[in-house]
């Protein structure tokens, strides 16, 4: 699905729908718990843009598509500039949208246009309600949940276990005194079996500056040694003796 609004300040529309429908329609299995890996893959930005960017594939490519124009009528509030005698910067916005409709119509692309009469909140708030009411009754049509992310969910628990990783990789790191290789890490944080995770890991923190230090070819990972900042090293175990001593003094 291509969303081609042909109106800036529809820009983020076309977002809107791309998070409404592959969220809520990109599902692996149906609500009788068969796989089925349904979706819809939706892009856009906005016309005026897009038409330079990969209208040329919509016309001469794959037809494994259909596009969705979205016309306003009235170009501005107030008087429009004129670009050339008697035409106006609105003139070639409305030009380019037929002209991109009639590329695609010779060569029988799917294709639909939803014209509004201007851009305000009931224009956007209807077009809106048009688009939910839509996936909803797909959704029912096709035999999934529309409502719910499992997949979204899941890359929010792997980004929390990752974070937990990061800790466990610096706590390593601050209990040795010497270099530690990949592997050994990996051994010693107990998680051999996320070794690439943590090379991920390491990199991100010397990159920015946080204390870790990578020695070796980066491009080949199983030549680096991995060990912290000794100023790193030395605030961390000031800030355990502070802990501790707080500890005990309560």
């Amino acid at each position: 699905m291509v969303v081609l609004p042909y109106k800036d300040s529809l820009l983020l529309f076309s977002r809107y729908l791309q998070q409404l429908v592959m969220e809520s329609l990109g599902k692996e299995k149906d609500l009788d718990n068969q796989i089925v890996n349904q979706g819809i893959a939706v892009y856009g930005n906005k016309g005026s843009t897009d038409q330079h960017a990969y209208v040329q594939q919509l016309r001469e490519g794959v037809p494994n598509f259909f596009a969705t124009f979205i016309e306003v009528l009235e170009d501005r509030s107030g008087a429009s500039i004129e670009v050339e005698p008697e035409v106006t910067s609105g003139d070639y916005l409305s030009g380019f949208l037929q002209g991109t409709q009639q590329a695609l119509y010779e060569k029988q692309r799917g294709a639909i246009t939803v014209t509004i009469p201007q851009v305000n909140p009931q224009t956007v708030g209807a077009l809106i309600a048009l688009y939910e009411r839509a996936v909803g009754l797909y959704a029912s049509l096709v035999n999934i949940n529309a409502y719910h992310q499992p997949g979204v969910e899941a890359g929010k628990k792997a980004a929390a276990s990752l974070l937990d990783l990061q800790r466990q990789v610096l706590q390593v790191l601050r209990s040795t005194e010497r270099s530690l290789d990949l592997n050994t890490l990996a051994q010693q944080v107990g998680s051999p079996e996320q070794i690439e995770s943590i090379y991920k890991i390491v990199r991100h923190l010397a990159a920015n500056h946080r204390g870790v230090v990578l020695d070796g070819d980066r491009a080949q990972p199983s030549s680096l040694s991995v060990s912290l900042k000794q100023g790193d090293r030395l605030n961390q175990d000031n800030l355990t003796r502070v802990t501790k001593s707080l500890q005990v003094n309560r």
